[in-house]
């Protein structure tokens, strides 16, 4: 996860007190018995190092507020749900002339702890502190993220980005040509040992030994970029950039034609790829060709390497427009090139749907997975089938066999 930044203690003078008391209280009530002392303490290192990114303010946590790593999992539990991911410092700034500061999170799960001290004075036994409340409960983007993406407006769209950038994409290692020292090697690395000879008089005394190295595959991703699957391209899109693995994939979108857009997409904010995006493929919002789309990308890339051993990705309802049976050689012949293919199709999302005409009965054998990924909610499955492993809630699975070795 991305680190957040955190205010600088010199906007917070007006409320650090109330905002340290108030953890203070939350982490009492959590079971750490944090005093006024060790209050003072973090308010004092805030003070002092003005941190400026949250795993800084973390570790003055950590410094001030604990004496013992067995209290850690409970501090960090806490800091968590306030801080890290869920609302930046700045977020506890409020009116300073109301009794409390009130926060709301701006990511995270919605069960995450949520405390009021209204009432810590009467719980604890102990002098009345700061009130602070402290309410950390789901945000609007945390309330987005089970909503279909098709419901969504750019504006929402764009606040899903800090909970996409939480989300890796992970696809499974191959061998590499290139070895790495291993003591438990399968073969001699013999350049090393003769170095190794060198320094004892030619006479080898160990025979040090070698393994391939291994390197994650290639993620190729078709979208279909039609009318009837623009928003969900969109949320894929972004989906691809945020998320961290995803950088190196070669992202191509098509309707009636293909266009590369791995250029495109690379080094800038999700909004501006987006509206790139959308430039550099004439054909968004039009009609569907998924048949003929297949057959460029497989006679200009994918025969020349950039699908073999690869995990495509195609993101797509089905609806074709052209022939049919196009897409079911064009599939064909991707299968035998791509170490797994995995559909994203919004349709499967309903427990009756069948893929029984266009497209989607054609590409249906070829593909490892079918997968709904419709909300930001769903889209585990889509992470765990590009990973190779067992997703759940797949609509279909097929398992090819004899491609470990691609």
């Amino acid at each position: 996860m991305p680190d957040s930044p955190a205010s600088s203690p010199g906007d917070l003078r007006g409320d650090l007190a109330g905002l340290v008391a108030g953890f203070g209280a939350v982490l009492h009530d959590a079971g750490l018995p944090v005093g006024p002392d060790r209050c003072a303490r973090f308010a004092l290192a805030v003070e002092l190092l003005a941190p400026r990114t949250v795993d800084e303010l973390h570790r003055c946590a950590r410094a001030t507020l604990t004496w013992d790593p067995a209290q850690f999992p409970i501090l960090d539990r806490v800091f968590d749900a306030i801080f890290r991911g869920f609302a930046d410092v700045a977020d506890f700034r409020g009116d300073p002339n109301a009794q409390g500061t009130s926060t709301t999170t701006r990511s995270g799960p919605a069960t995450a702890s949520s405390s009021d001290t209204s009432d810590i004075s009467e719980k604890s036994g102990k002098s009345p502190m700061v009130e602070v409340e402290l309410a950390t409960a789901g945000s609007a983007a945390e309330r987005l993220a089970g909503r279909d993406f098709a419901t969504l407006t750019d504006d929402e769209l764009a606040q899903l980005a800090a909970l996409m950038r939480r989300l890796r994409l992970a696809t499974p290692p191959r061998r590499s040509r290139r070895f790495r020292a291993a003591p438990d090697g399968r073969s001699v690395d013999l350049r090393a040992a003769l170095r190794q000879a060198r320094r004892s008089g030619g006479e080898p005394l160990r025979l040090p030994r070698r393994t391939r190295k291994q390197k994650p595959r290639r993620l190729v991703v078709l979208c279909d970029i039609s009318g009837s699957m623009e928003p969900y391209a969109r949320a894929m899109l972004q989906l691809l950039y945020c998320a961290a693995g995803a950088t190196r994939a070669e992202v191509f979108t098509f309707a009636t034609r293909l266009t590369r857009l791995t250029r495109v997409l690379a080094r800038t904010r999700p909004a501006v790829a987006l509206e790139r995006a959308g430039r550099a493929a004439p054909d968004w919002s039009g009609g569907t060709r998924i048949g003929a789309a297949l057959k460029h990308f497989n006679d200009e890339y994918g025969r020349r390497g950039m699908a073999r051993g690869a995990v495509v990705l195609v993101v797509s309802d089905g609806w074709e427009t052209g022939d049919p049976a196009q897409v079911g050689a064009e599939m064909a012949r991707l299968s035998r090139l791509a170490y797994r293919i995995v559909w994203v199709n919004p349709r499967t999302q309903s427990p009756r749907y069948q893929p029984l005409v266009g497209g989607m009965a054609a590409a249906w054998p070829y593909c490892d997975a079918v997968v709904s990924a419709h909300s930001l909610a769903a889209v585990e499955p889509l992470l765990d089938a590009l990973n190779g492993g067992a997703p759940h809630h797949v609509a279909h699975q097929r398992i090819r066999r004899g491609q470990a070795d691609r």
